[in-house]
């Protein structure tokens, strides 16, 4: 490997000595040096796309970028392993691949039959590039360290939170966007980042590094308050509830003379955090009451559109139910139609075509329910291999690992929930964390019983174990020995 490395190298440096841009030959040993990093440790290249989802907007306008290059440079390594079977074929292995397959059979069905073939490749593009990470995730996502990558999410996403908080560079009309085009993609990243940062937080072992990421999510719910978005505070607060859930055992520590302390704080924390939200993001909230109401689009632009996304999807997808009108198709549909036209003009704006912000909504309107359908059975096989994961940790009595396959689960929860607000079917977060799905139950299958937990707490064992507890400790000592 050295020998290649160095004949590649020179290769590649006399090249570029030799053509119109000499001054790139430093920079392609620091390129070979990254490539034979790579090879040794590919799961680094993973950790460092996920680091660098919260950066993307800042090669927005750029062709070339860092998730890009690390992303093609991984996938090279990869091939190369694979060709010299340094990585078993097995780690492919995941009950995702099918409904996968059929969802792209779909897709591409609806490709033949579309209304603009140009539009439909480009969605095509788009989503090959998420899918990509969903193949390496499966290969190296057995060797990245998992707590590693909570840190990662969770550090990047707050980095770009308090440069949103702290600079209105990052603001738009008042709202914070991070390092992205929309408020409400930077509430997604943000509601991903929670769970991984709360999990941070319980298994900080020293007080230092336990406040550290106690202020990391304090970040996180201020950048989150900042964005504006209705739909990304409905989504914490449930994942919130879910977590309090699992936790549920903690509650076994508060002793009655705690109560008291409890319900202080309850009573001090509860009246500061509603001072502390601005006027404007609380009218924004209530402005969810005119749901009920069906009060007029005028009241509120934004819930208006949505709904008129809602109409102009039912009347696509009873057009074409089967096949739907083809991939990338819904902007040139509503376009169209009287609402394109009467919203733009409402809010300033010249591009009248727009995207459904809802990506189940798009799937089932441009490639049909039956390609939707497997999309969204993508989703819940993903949820349901995290909860296997945590049952069977739970079972073999590793706790930490248990709770990592729950906060992990409720990012999933989180992400897919935002998809109901969102057209980001090709989000790099969204397969990543479908592949670690697989790869999370896979590991929580094949780990083996501990001694003190391989009887008792295999569900076939539990009933007697239990009934064996309760019986032998009323037996006398003698009787027992």
């Amino acid at each position: 490997m050295t020998l290649f490395g160095g004949g590649l190298m020179a290769l590649v440096c006399l090249s570029l000595l030799a053509s119109p841009w000499p001054y790139l030959a430093p920079l392609a040993i620091f390129g070979i040096f990254g490539l034979i990093a790579l090879f040794r440790r590919p799961a680094w290249g993973l950790l460092g796309i996920v680091a660098l989802v919260p950066f993307e907007g800042v090669f927005k306008e750029s062709m070339i970028s860092g998730t890009k290059l690390l992303g093609a440079s991984l996938i090279l390594v990869l091939a190369l392993q694979l060709l010299l079977r340094r990585l078993p074929e097995t780690r492919f292995a995941s009950n995702l691949w099918r409904p996968l397959a059929l969802f792209l059979f779909c897709m591409f069905l609806s490709t033949l039959f579309t209304g603009n073939l140009l539009y439909s490749l480009n969605n095509w593009r788009e989503l090959l590039v998420g899918m990509t990470l969903f193949g390496i995730t499966l290969l190296v996502g057995r060797d990245v360290n998992p707590m590693t990558l909570c840190r990662l999410i969770a550090l990047g996403v707050a980095i770009t939170c308090l440069n949103a908080i702290l600079s209105t560079e990052y603001q738009v009309e008042g709202r914070a966007i991070g390092l992205l085009r929309d408020a409400n993609f930077f509430a997604l990243l943000i509601a991903v980042a929670l769970p991984s940062a709360a999990l941070l937080v319980l298994y900080a072992k020293k007080m230092i590094p336990r406040l550290f990421w106690g202020g990391v999510c304090l970040i996180l719910l201020a950048g989150m308050v900042k964005t504006d978005s209705r739909s990304g505070l409905l989504v914490v607060l449930l994942s919130c509830a879910i977590g309090a859930w699992q936790h549920r055992d903690g509650l076994c520590r508060v002793r009655p003379r705690h109560l008291g302390i409890v319900m202080l704080g309850m009573a001090i924390l509860a009246p500061l955090t509603l001072a502390s939200l601005p006027d404007e993001y609380i009218e924004r909230v209530k402005s969810l009451s005119m749901l009920k109401s069906s009060a007029s689009a005028r009241h509120d632009p934004s819930l208006g559109r949505r709904a008129s996304y809602l109409l102009v999807g039912a009347e696509m997808i009873r057009d074409n139910p089967l096949l739907g009108s083809g991939p990338g198709n819904f902007p040139l549909r509503y376009e169209r139609t009287g609402y394109a036209k009467a919203f733009a003009d409402e809010i300033g704006q010249i591009d009248i075509s727009r995207r459904a912000h809802n990506t189940y909504l798009e799937i089932f309107s441009e490639m049909g329910i039956p390609a939707g359908l497997f999309f969204v059975s993508l989703i819940v096989l993903a949820l349901r291999n995290f909860e296997r994961a945590r049952n069977l940790w739970v079972q073999k009595g590793d706790r930490e690992k248990s709770d990592l396959a729950a906060h992990l689960g409720l990012s999933m929860l989180a992400l897919s929930l935002f998809l109901m607000f969102l057209s980001v079917p090709n989000h790099k977060y969204l397969w990543m964390l479908l592949a670690l799905s697989s790869v999370l139950r896979a590991q929580a299958e094949e780990t083996p019983w501990k001694e003190d937990h391989r009887d008792d707490d295999r569900p076939a064992n539990r009933g007697s174990a239990l009934l064996r507890k309760r019986l032998v400790p009323s037996l006398p000592e003698k009787a027992r020995k």
